[in-house]
């Protein structure tokens, strides 16, 4: 069993086990980046488990995130929270979408970086 330090306290590591987990990804997609690096649409923290919003949208906490979708013209995934507005749809419904967008981006901290801390195991990509 592997353990990894979360804290530190009082020069003793407070260790927790290491979750292991497969997920089933796009062998197009990228490779995951380093934490606090800019999103590259990797998958593996959606595939992995829902954000908080996401968790509302597949109304689970464990599991893959129903909003995640695989974009084949641009080899990557992408939130469906983000989706761009149908340009068909009337002025209400974009101006409804673009809303939607703004507020999701703003709840799943789109552009911070990031900030899934998994490690992919090279052995298995």
């Amino acid at each position: 069993m592997k353990l990894r330090c979360t804290q530190t306290v009082r020069n003793t590591c407070v260790s927790t086990d290491v979750v292991h987990q497969i997920i089933r990804i796009n062998p197009d997609a990228p490779l995951k980046p380093p934490l606090g690096k800019p999103c590259n649409g990797c998958g593996v923290c959606c595939l992995a488990e829902p954000c908080p919003v996401g968790v509302l949208l597949s109304r689970r906490a464990h599991g893959a995130c129903v909003a995640l979708s695989w974009d084949d013209s641009l080899q990557r995934y992408r939130c469906g929270v983000l989706a761009a507005p149908d340009p068909h749809s009337g002025p209400l419904r974009r101006w409804l979408e673009r809303s939607r967008a703004r507020w999701g981006a703003r709840l799943i901290s789109a552009g911070q970086g990031c900030d899934s801390d998994a490690e992919v195991d090279a052995d298995l990509v």
